[in-house]
């Protein structure tokens, strides 16, 4: 038996033959149009191409929900770009080169120059590059990038994943996922930990497993399995099960936690619902603002904000408002050319140019608030001083909307936490910028993937520096609503640093509550010790699990 490992991001168990992907879109010859060909014809190929791309993309996003639906409208959006079809018309009428020819040299220009920037910007190069593989399949009749159809359920394999092709993961069908590629707070965690499909990322070798072998994907171990005992494959097919949350989320000896949702619009919210969740801990409200030229009106942000409401009467809904810029840029609001725009004007830094943005989203929220019984809370994105989280607050208390709060994402935000928090009501750490921003790590790169997760110990003393400063500006309640929320393992650990909530994709409640119905608040505080006083990420994470054997017994 061989055993290849990685990072694990989805957690479960599950084992079945391997599926690769397919070979991706071939790169198109060097060649020229024929002499005698309207070049304006062949030029204009191209922007009927990018359209049809454009098309099935925002038709495929309007049939998702959640993430899979943002992860879409940004792909779509990206196609409707008229940047790359234009020096791609131009290529074919100037130097005359196929269209086909054309989109794919005029993509490597935009992918070189988002990949000198680096960090959250190089992360959208793979972006481009799936945008120019559906626009050169278009134009020369290829099978489109997809994931494969064998008819039978698989463990997907492959080096890594264009975020439109796993935002089309069915779990039914897709039992297990396993890159060569990827970080735990990529788009492919992300979206796995989202549909429940049991995830490892960053596997050196797996681009040497072959279609048809057997393979045991443990995504909370992150191991990988080659030819696996029979009597293996049965337990992991025994105890890979979905575990329904009932509430409410607390630890064994009765205290409180929360268990929250991540939502993105109406359906995520009600699906959210369905699933048992307690509230919602982040409605990401971006998504109305993607794919767009113009700001969605007032009317038309008051209808989004009231569909999620909607489904949470009586129970809690924190509203993160616009976190534009950086890998989500909106024309009518982020700038073009930032050197380093994962360090640039984004979320409310953008307010400041745009302060009018701000003020309708505020004025669109307040509305839905009064229309609701939802218990309405507004956070901030990107906040690192105590000046910007007054700021807002005033803004918040302007509208009449009495529970502000802040995204704490920048370590200062953490490191001043107390007089951060004397500002507003509340705080939510959101661990995947915390974690990038702390450990200086791109999360989609493989090669920094130890790096890009918040086992890190640096970045749990962050968190735990953000509690204490919660506990001194007056016990104020700090949630996570980032990736880390919804580990199973890592969950007892947030708890023990003092966190009071946890927001997650809906899969993870079950798994989550499972885990703290287990563990006693003094435990929780004794595994948070021992993952603050290990060495690094893989040290934290090794101790953890042995001090809890029942993630075992759970299949965790």
């Amino acid at each position: 038996m061989t055993t290849l490992t990685g990072v694990p991001v989805s957690p479960g168990r599950a084992a079945g033959v391997v599926v690769t992907m397919p070979a991706p879109v071939p790169e198109p010859p060097l060649a020229r149009v024929p002499e005698g060909t309207d070049l304006d014809a062949a030029a204009a190929s191209i922007d009927t191409a990018a359209r049809a791309v454009t098309d099935d993309l925002f038709a495929r996003a309007e049939r998702a929900t959640g993430t899979a639906a943002e992860v879409l409208t940004v792909t779509a959006a990206m196609a409707a770009d008229p940047t790359l079809a234009a020096d791609a018309a131009r290529r074919v009428r100037e130097d005359r080169e196929t269209p086909a020819r054309a989109v794919w040299d005029a993509a490597q220009v935009v992918v070189g120059q988002l990949e000198a920037l680096g960090g959250m910007m190089a992360e959208r190069a793979r972006d481009v590059r799936d945008v120019r593989d559906r626009i050169v399949a278009q134009l020369t009749g290829l099978r489109p990038p997809g994931i494969p159809e064998p008819g039978h359920p698989f463990v997907l394999v492959a080096g890594d994943l264009a975020p439109a092709d796993t935002a089309t993961l069915d779990p039914a069908t897709t039992i297990a996922l396993v890159t060569e590629g990827g970080g735990p707070t990529s788009h492919t965690a992300i979206l796995a930990r989202a549909l429940g499909i049991p995830a490892v990322v960053a596997v050196a070798g797996a681009g040497e497993l072959r279609d048809g072998a057997m393979v045991l994907v443990d995504g909370g171990r992150g191991t990988v399995e080659l030819d696996p005992a029979e009597e293996a494959v049965e337990a992991a097919r025994r105890g890979n099960v979905q575990r329904t949350f009932m509430g409410p989320g607390q630890t064994a000896d009765g205290v409180r936690v929360e268990l929250l949702a991540n939502v993105s619009d109406g359906a995520s919210a009600r699906a959210a619902a369905a699933a048992g969740a307690e509230g919602v801990g982040l409605f990401r409200t971006e998504l109305m603002f993607l794919g767009r030229t113009d700001e969605p009106s007032v009317d038309d942000q008051v209808a989004a904000y009231a569909d999620v409401l909607d489904a949470f009467a009586g129970r809690k809904v924190v509203i993160r408002t616009l976190d534009a810029g950086a890998d989500k840029p909106v024309p009518y609001v982020t700038a073009d050319g930032e050197p380093n725009p994962a360090l640039g004007v984004r979320g409310l830094r953008t307010a400041v140019a745009h302060p009018d943005v701000l003020e309708r989203q505020l004025e669109a929220v307040a509305a839905a608030a009064k229309g609701s019984q939802a218990e309405v809370w507004v956070m901030a994105p990107m906040v690192a001083t105590p000046d910007e989280a007054r700021r807002f607050a005033a803004r918040c208390d302007a509208h009449g909307l009495a529970q502000a709060g802040v995204m704490v994402e920048i370590p200062a935000a953490a490191l001043q936490a107390r007089w951060v928090l004397e500002e507003v009501a509340f705080a939510s750490v959101g661990t995947n910028d915390l974690t990038q921003y702390a450990m200086a790590a791109d999360r989609e790169l493989g090669a920094l993937a130890e790096l890009s997760t918040s086992w890190q110990p640096a970045v749990l003393r962050l968190v735990a520096t953000a509690c204490e400063g919660a506990r001194a500006a007056g016990g104020r309640p700090v949630g996570v609503c980032g990736e880390a929320a919804g580990d199973p393992a890592l969950a007892p650990v947030l708890v023990g640093l003092g966190v009071t909530s946890l927001s997650m994709a809906p899969a993870a409640l079950g798994d989550v509550s499972a885990v703290l119905a287990t563990t006693t608040l003094d435990r929780c505080r004794a595994l948070a010790a021992l993952a603050l006083d290990s060495r690094d990420a893989w040290a934290a994470r090794k101790a953890v699990r042995a001090a809890l054997p029942e993630l075992d017994e759970l299949g965790l």
